[in-house]
């Protein structure tokens, strides 16, 4: 099923197939004649002589200077060329993959002015598996993301560099590879490819569709560590969570219980412990509260991936050109810096259950660290010190981006967004809890062997075979690094290794 946009409907789902599944994309044909309408009315306003921003005029603090007719190509090269200022580490291709097809999804939508070889043109990198070259930071997320984009930009007028067949090329000469022919920019073409916030939705997707796996392994690693604390499943009632009605926390309670359904581990429970520490009790109400989150940030993403985010914006119907400003990040960055300190807040309370699980003082009898020969092996010890690492970074990383503001382009751009470095704080710390998350299914499936013969309910026995046939039980001390991956793999790969 090929995937096509027209800057309305662009799925998730399409989305995630278009990054890692490198599936082919195509313009709708309805959506083509929106461009050529649209970019037919954008003459019909320049040959006017109207002064329209970006087309004939400076940009930023110089938009009071006329262009003249003569220089309005040479306009839209020269911003192109003079905005490429992105550092730092390249972003990965999946990310950069999203970018491309996001503002492709925008320019269709046939508000932007562009010719539709501009629109083909990015469909063809992603359809010849082309990767710009683009560093993830210099973008304040107003207007738009500016440096970054202008790196995509730079490749269609064949400059900069892209990666290409697992190298890294001149663009030019990678397009000449793929028998592609870099364009002239035409009027209005550099500032529609540029003036937009698909660097950050494609970073902020990449870090919540990830974010929904490492969401449904907290709640199995979860259950799997109170089933090997012998914890009480009286704190799932659900006659408790419906007096507080929110759904993430309902649906959680009824999760755990379902994953625990016919243990007999459970069953072990010593009678003289009323009651379990937070980090088993409370499951429901802090893995609910950020399954709250993530229906927040869902909404934002679905609505910023179909936006136009372009200025000016032109309404052909209309024949008007309207400058406004949609290119600000502040939906996203607000979303990002959430769902920040929602992952931040799984990892904490992940690193405390890893601690029960490991800690002799506190996990019910369990050899101490999870090893048989404790003293002359160390088990697990490191995974909560890692975790606990882990944990620590990204409360440093979750402070709000979205708060900060230093004015640019002259004072003209006086409040911006900072939504990238929202999107990028918010992608390290899903990979970082996802890493937590790994070190507690690690645990919990390595503590859960020790009450053999008595059984793990179904679905945990399930999960630690599964985690088995990558992951042995750990019978000396060994390098643990290689299982966090292996794990870390298998959250990535969710619907395929867990199918529940």
């Amino acid at each position: 099923m090929k995937i096509e946009i027209d800057g309305e409907h662009l799925t998730f789902e399409e989305f995630e197939r278009v990054c890692s599944g490198k599936e082919k994309v195509f313009l709708k044909d309805d959506a083509r004649e929106r461009i050529r309408n649209c970019r037919k009315v954008l003459e019909e306003i320049i040959n006017k002589g109207n002064v329209v921003y970006g087309i004939n005029t400076g940009f930023g603090a110089l938009s009071n200077i006329r262009i003249s007719d003569e220089n309005l190509r040479k306009l839209q090269l020269n911003l192109i060329r003079s905005h490429v200022g992105a550092v730092g580490e390249p972003l990965p291709e999946d990310i950069v993959r999203g970018i491309i097809l996001l503002r492709a999804n925008v320019l269709a939508r046939g508000n932007s002015g562009v010719r539709e070889e501009i629109v083909d043109f990015l469909l063809s990198l992603l359809n010849n598996e082309i990767t710009p070259y683009i560093p993830s930071q210099g973008s304040v997320g107003a207007s738009g993301d500016l440096a970054p984009l202008s790196h995509l930009a730079l490749v269609i007028i064949g400059e900069g560099e892209v990666y290409y067949k697992g190298e890294l090329l001149p663009a030019a000469e990678a397009l000449k590879k793929a028998n592609l022919r870099p364009l002239s920019l035409e009027p209005r073409e550099g500032l529609a490819l540029i003036n937009g916030t698909q660097v950050m939705t494609s970073i902020g997707l990449n870090a919540f569709l990830l974010s929904q796996k490492v969401m449904k392994s907290a709640d199995i690693a979860s259950a799997m560590t109170l089933e090997a604390m012998r914890g009480s499943l009286t704190p799932f009632d659900e006659r408790i969570h419906i007096l507080r009605p929110y759904e993430g926390q309902i649906e959680t309670a009824k999760k755990i219980k379902e994953y625990l359904e016919g243990s007999e581990i459970l069953k072990l429970r010593e009678k003289e412990r009323v009651q379990d520490c937070y980090s088993l009790r409370c499951i429901p109400q802090v893995h609910g509260a950020i399954k709250e989150v993530l229906s927040f940030v869902k909404k934002i993403l679905e609505r910023e991936t179909n936006s136009v985010t372009d200025n000016p914006i032109i309404f052909p119907e209309d024949k008007e050109v309207l400058s406004g400003g949609n290119f600000h990040g502040e939906p996203v960055a607000l979303a990002m810096d959430f769902l920040s300190i929602a992952m931040t807040e799984l990892g904490n309370i992940s690193e405390r259950r890893i601690d029960r699980l490991v800690n002799p003082s506190l996990n019910y009898g369990l050899p101490p660290f999870l090893t048989k020969s404790p003293g002359l092996n160390s088990g697990l010890m490191m995974a909560q010190i890692v975790s606990a690492s882990l944990a620590s970074e990204n409360r440093a990383l979750s402070f709000p981006a979205s708060v900060e503001n230093i004015p640019t382009t002259g004072g003209q751009e006086d409040h911006v967004s900072m939504g990238t470095v929202s999107a990028m704080k918010a992608w390290k710390i899903v990979n970082n809890t996802k890493k937590i998350i790994s070190a507690e299914l690690l645990c919990s499936a390595q503590a859960i062997e020790f009450f053999k013969p008595t059984q793990s309910s179904p679905i945990i026995k399930k999960v630690v075979e599964k985690i088995r046939e990558k992951v042995p039980f750990i019978e000396e001390d060994s390098r643990i690094d290689v299982f966090f991956n292996e794990i870390s793999k298998m959250i990535d790969s969710w619907g395929q290794i867990f199918n529940f």
